[in-house]
Order: C-alpha cells, then sequence, then structure tokens
C-alpha cells in the first residue's frame, strides 16, 4: 500500500468524515485482497488516524409531516406514524450523511436492549 497522498485541508468535520471513510475503505479492500499478517499490522497503523475522529451517529427509523396545531395536540400516549412499515431497513446516519441502511435487532447478551444489524454500506454519496 503506497503512502502517495495529497496534502489536504482537514479542518471541516465533513472533511475529516470523508476522508476517514475512504480511507477506511482502502484498508478493508486491500485487507480483504491480502489476509496475512504484515498487512495486518500495517494497516493498524493507518487506521489510527481515524480513530480520534468523533462522529455523531444516529439511526433513523423515520419520519412523518404534521400541521403544527396537530404537533401542538401531541401528548403523552400518543402514537406518530412514521413513513416506514416494519421490518423496513432502517438508516444509519453519521454526521448528517447516511452511510448504511440495517435491520433492528433484540441483543442476545441483553433481551431488554435492541440495536441495529447492518444489511448495506451506500456507496461514497454526499448528502443524506
Amino acid at each position: 500500500m503506497g503512502n502517495t497522498r495529497p496534502n489536504v485541508d482537514l479542518d471541516q468535520p465533513d472533511e475529516q468524515l470523508d476522508r476517514a471513510i475512504e480511507e477506511l475503505r482502502g484498508v478493508l479492500h486491500e485487507e480483504r485482497q491480502r489476509p496475512d499478517a504484515e498487512f495486518r499490522a500495517a494497516s493498524g497503523a493507518n487506521s489510527n488516524v481515524i480513530m480520534n475522529i468523533p462522529v455523531d451517529v444516529q439511526i433513523i427509523l423515520g419520519s412523518t409531516e404534521m400541521p403544527v396545531s396537530e404537533l401542538m395536540g401531541l401528548q403523552k400516549g400518543s402514537t406518530v406514524a412514521l413513513n416506514r412499515r416494519i421490518g423496513e431497513p432502517v438508516d444509519v446516519v453519521v454526521n448528517g450523511r447516511k452511510i448504511a441502511r440495517g435491520e433492528i435487532t433484540v441483543l442476545e447478551s441483553d433481551p431488554s436492549r435492541f440495536g441495529i444489524r447492518l444489511t448495506e454500506i451506500i456507496a461514497g454519496t454526499k448528502g443524506a
């Protein structure tokens, strides 16, 4: 793996995230092609670059639109219908950008909690 990287100003969080995602994809792609121990050790050093970047992760179950009057009428126990059905994938959004889709799953270690099983990684596109 070559170390020829263009000089990039990483002052913006989106630029940092873009760079980190692309670097991680490159490492994972090469790891699949060369699973030897020497490469894994080298890729571990490269992954340290992205480990300290803080990201905001959101799981988007769905959304809806409603008039303000309906919104103001919501109270404890109200139900808001979302635009997704049970079983449809949920969106995984990092720093405002949709990066993956997944399905809700119950944690085996703690059935009172749930998580997301990733089912699809979205290609490197801009915007959510």
